[in-house]
């Protein structure tokens, strides 16, 4: 976590939902049992607004993006766009895709390394029928960075950087002019001087479009340089959420903590011990409690919550602006 954010200037008020999760809920068959990859997740992105969603590997957040983008269907909840109900008709769908795209984190993989930087721009616009191809091709490419743009039309994925083929990856979503992107570790895969121009980037885009985005990432750094909120998951469940500010610099879950522990300005690094539980087999009480930092010091039988911890299940959070957590000791 760096000084200070390099985020331009963020909206003066929350924005009216645009995307929308509502007790989202997505399972998938798992050995003769049932995975609860998302699991009660309630999460807002208003207009012109970045939202970090934040956690380890395996917590669901992909998943949960899926979701978003119309890649998987609930098994019950909502996904919720401009205020209606997400309709998964094909032509609905289509209609929505172009709405809400994703960006991929590694943009080496998901380039064709056949198709030029034009035909991998213009996909998107023939898919959807645009008029003007090589303008909304030109347009889009200078939008990502990449000018003048007629100088990349014939390049190839091998002839570029990295940092330029992750402008190719978003120029591509550009050119369907979404409101929302997803963007699914985007910077990942880059070199650390590149990182900074990519987040800037979206940043800009951001200002200049009122593009509202999730980012997806294990990365809560990248989260205080990037985002508006940020919400926190663990075994498929937001754990905490609310101002990037508040919650980084004044952690209210135990998980969080030990996110935030790992950065080079933590004063106190906290190991959380074994691997997050199978999520078919979510345990009972706060789903947190097998490597609660917090429980193993005796800190939450102190506060006399540790039995809570153990055996009371908590609430799922809402989709509210203020910050909060989902956690028993947190709450005294």
């Amino acid at each position: 976590m760096t000084e200070t954010r390099t985020t331009e200037e963020a909206p003066a008020t929350t924005s009216p939902s645009l995307l929308e999760a509502r007790d989202l809920h997505v399972e998938f068959p798992s050995r003769g049992r049932r995975a609860r990859a998302v699991d009660g997740v309630n999460l807002a992105i208003g207009e012109g607004e970045i939202v970090a969603l934040v956690g380890e590997s395996g917590c669901g957040k992909t998943t949960l993006a899926r979701t978003l983008l119309g890649l998987e269907r609930p098994t019950s909840g909502e996904v919720r766009y401009g205020g209606a109900a997400l309709d998964y008709g094909s032509k609905a769908l289509k209609a929505y895709r172009r709405q809400v795209q994703l960006v991929l984190q590694d943009p080496t993989g998901s380039l064709n390394p056949r198709h030029t930087v034009y035909e991998a721009v213009a996909e998107g616009p023939r898919i959807h029928g645009l008029a003007d191809e090589r303008e909304v091709v030109s347009t889009a490419l200078s939008r990502a960075g990449l000018r003048p743009p007629d100088r990349f039309f014939l390049r190839y994925p091998h002839e570029l950087s990295g940092g330029q083929r992750q402008r190719v990856v978003i120029a591509g979503a550009l050119a369907l002019n979404p409101r929302v992107l997803v963007a699914d570790e985007p910077v990942a895969s880059l070199d650390a001087s590149v990182r900074g121009e990519i987040l800037a980037l979206l940043l800009r885009l951001r200002s200049e479009l009122g593009l509202s985005a999730l980012v997806v990432t294990h990365d809560l750094g990248l989260a205080w340089n990037i985002a508006d909120r940020v919400a926190v998951m663990y075994l498929g469940r937001i754990v905490e959420s609310g101002p990037v500010e508040q919650v980084l610099t004044a952690p209210r879950h135990p998980y969080t903590q030990a996110l935030l522990s790992v950065l080079p300005e933590s004063p106190e690094r906290v190991v959380l011990t074994g691997e997050p539980p199978d999520p078919t087999r979510i345990p009972g009480g706060c789903r947190f409690h097998a490597r609660c930092q917090v429980l193993a010091s005796g800190r939450a039988a102190e506060a006399g919550v540790d039995g809570k911890c153990r055996s009371q299940p908590l609430d799922v959070l809402p989709a509210v602006p203020v910050a909060q957590a989902a956690c028993h000791y947190a709450e005294i």
